[in-house]
């Protein structure tokens, strides 16, 4: 049970409990309202190609694209997580193959591999990111094993040079998953070109938003072709609009500069939530240079209150903040689905203790992002003793 500490009670009550929010307007909205957009859209409508199947918005954002990742071949379709499922079938992954991935991940990347009939095998994430640990790599090997899928999660970046030297050393393909980190670099190289092929998401949420949608890339001309040939039933049945590509393009002029802005307000965020005690902040390497879909941490019940992460996050919501936790994550599934070879304790440890802040409030002033650290402290001091 958790308890109040009654003297800030007294002197100012949680919103939860009937006091004033820190944001009394809520979280700040996403999309924003850019005027570049709407010019887009009126251009759309203007000349009649908002609703062809096939024309320029989509020829133009996929050569975009193509060009920001250095790669050969896009193909835009409807949605992230069938980009993951394309990219699995793209490599020719089926019936008794096997596909290693983190045991913390988006639950859409388990799917796609049962969807082929093939058989996950799950590893450990590491202690400092959401990622895969590359030292349970050995250990998931077998001569089943296709491909691996690596995902970049909650403002960390993997280390996937290392992952993708172990994968080619050994005949296996890597699917790089940066749905959640457009424009992030490792090493100076662009996440999302790295492996046999990669993914991004256009969903409502994400830092390039078309509502839904999304892309696979790769260099592979027979991964693409055998994608292609699995989405078309006569028609393209699973594709990327021409409306949708119009608002991504203006989005990916604004991309470095908003992420930017981001990255400088999770700094921040590290400097406020370092005072903390209840909450850790992973580790960003100086090698890299993250974007923020969600800002992570590992929280940590407050000592002595017993203060739960769920009733944390309800204070933090109530005060106005966009919080949640992370994923569920697989560890919990039966091995008739999936291989587990070692333990699985930071994944674990993960689907337990991530808290999320959803990305639009990194655009914000310092101002709100102090008043983001008073929303913290406030419901710290009133779970503390």
């Amino acid at each position: 049970m958790h308890r109040l500490n009654q003297t800030s009670k007294d002197a100012r009550a949680l919103a939860l409990h009937g006091g004033t929010p820190v944001f009394p307007q809520g979280a700040p909205k996403w999309p924003l309202a850019d005027p570049e957009v709407e010019e887009v859209l009126r251009s759309a409508w203007s000349d009649g190609s908002w609703g062809t199947y096939q024309g320029i918005w989509t020829e133009r954002l996929c050569e975009r694209l193509a060009e920001m990742h250095g790669r050969r071949f896009v193909l835009p379709c409807s949605s992230g997580t069938y980009a993951v499922e394309a990219a699995v079938r793209g490599l020719g992954v089926g019936a008794g193959d096997e596909v290693i991935l983190a045991a913390y991940d988006f639950p859409g990347n388990f799917r796609a591999i049962e969807q082929v009939g093939a058989r996950p095998v799950l590893v450990d994430i590491a202690k400092d990111h959401w990622s895969i640990d590359p030292a349970g790599l050995d250990a998931a090997y077998s001569e089943k094993v296709r491909a691996v899928i690596v995902s970049h999660l909650h403002g960390t970046l993997a280390p996937i040079g290392e992952i993708e030297q172990w994968a080619r050393a050994r005949g296996i393909a890597l699917i790089e998953d940066a749905c959640q980190v457009p424009g992030a670099t490792i090493g100076g190289q662009i996440v999302g070109s790295f492996g046999d092929a990669s993914l991004l998401s256009f969903g409502g949420s994400k830092l390039l938003t078309a509502g839904r949608g999304g892309a696979l890339l790769t260099d592979r001309e027979d991964l693409l072709q055998r994608a292609k040939i699995f989405g078309h039933r006569g028609n393209d049945a699973f594709p990327l609009s021409q409306l949708q590509a119009a608002v991504l393009l203006p989005q990916l002029d604004t991309l470095a500069a908003r992420n930017l802005h981001r990255e400088l307000a999770a700094k921040h965020l590290r400097q406020i939530s370092g005072k903390l005690p209840y909450l850790q902040t992973p580790t960003i390497s100086e090698h890299t240079q993250p974007s923020y879909y969600k800002f992570g941490w590992h929280y940590k019940e407050i000592s002595d209150s017993g203060t739960s992460r769920e009733i944390f996050i309800q204070a933090l919501e109530a005060e106005g903040l966009a919080v949640g936790s992370g994923f569920r994550g697989f560890a919990r599934r039966s091995s008739r689905r999936c291989r587990s070879p070692i333990p699985l304790t930071c994944a674990k440890d993960a689907v337990e203790s991530t808290l999320l802040l959803h990305h639009p409030i990194l655009l914000s002033d310092s101002i709100s992002l102090e008043r983001v650290g008073e929303a913290f402290e406030k419901v710290h001091t009133a779970y503390s003793l």
